[in-house]
């Protein structure tokens, strides 16, 4: 009920007030409503063994066998306490999650290749929403998200560079054939905005079965895009 909702939206944001973890409730320290005690438990990929990119793992890349990407770059498996997280994001429009997934994936990326923030290589983007959707929750999850990563690793970000032009039925239950014949020719992208760019970063909360950013990044290099980092807070593991 909404009632519920705005209830837990104000005991949401007392806990950011007061310093609480959102998991535990004890006392937070280096992140907004996470103590370190439960930072230590997050199921994070080690960037370390994959060399800061989830297709060196064979099971990942023989899972995404027709990845338009150049490389793909996650906090963790699609688990718990994400999974809530996520949802609730998304759906609940907790936003100072986004803050949380946001510094996270900046400390990962800067610690895996510092090199990376060098501003004239790279842009950063987000997947769009059809506005129709968007009307309908009143914000992009991705953009929140990518809006705030930009910042935390000093590169420039451009909100309006992409548009979702085609509304599609929702992806959830679909094949992969299915999800890409939904995608085909639902995305533009502005040229002038992307213009001489060749690196960007791409965006997006949950990372299933690639056909969104696929179809995204195929659109991208027709343009001139030279490599595309697919970067995602969680990735659903392949069976």
């Amino acid at each position: 009920m909404e009632w519920q909702t705005i209830i837990r939206g104000y005991f949401h944001k007392l806990q950011l007030i007061l310093g609480q973890c959102d998991l535990c409730g004890n006392a937070t320290q280096k992140y907004p409503l996470l103590c370190s005690t439960c930072f230590e438990a997050l199921p994070l990929f080690n960037q370390d063994l994959i060399q800061g990119d989830l297709l060196n793992w064979p099971a990942v890349s023989k899972g995404l066998p027709r990845a338009n990407f150049d490389r793909l770059f996650s906090l963790s498996p699609y688990l718990p306490p994400f999974t809530h997280w996520l949802t609730t994001f998304k759906y609940n429009g907790r936003f100072e999650l986004a803050t949380i997934f946001a510094n996270l994936l900046a400390e990962q990326w800067l610690a895996s290749e510092p090199r990376q923030t060098k501003k004239p290589d790279y842009i950063v983007l987000s997947v769009p929403l059809h506005s129709s959707k968007w009307q309908i929750r009143g914000y992009n999850q991705a953009h929140l998200i990518a809006k705030r990563f930009a910042q935390k690793v000093q590169l420039p970000y451009q909100a309006l560079a992409l548009q979702r032009v085609k509304k599609n039925a929702s992806q959830v239950g679909k094949t992969g054939e299915q999800r890409r014949n939904n995608l085909s020719k639902a995305f533009t992208v502005d040229k002038h905005l992307i213009k001489h760019c060749k690196q960007v970063v791409l965006i997006d909360d949950v990372l299933t079965t690639g056909s969104t950013v696929n179809e995204i990044c195929k659109l991208l290099k027709s343009q001139g895009v030279e490599t595309v980092t697919v970067v995602t807070v969680c990735l659903t593991l392949p069976k």
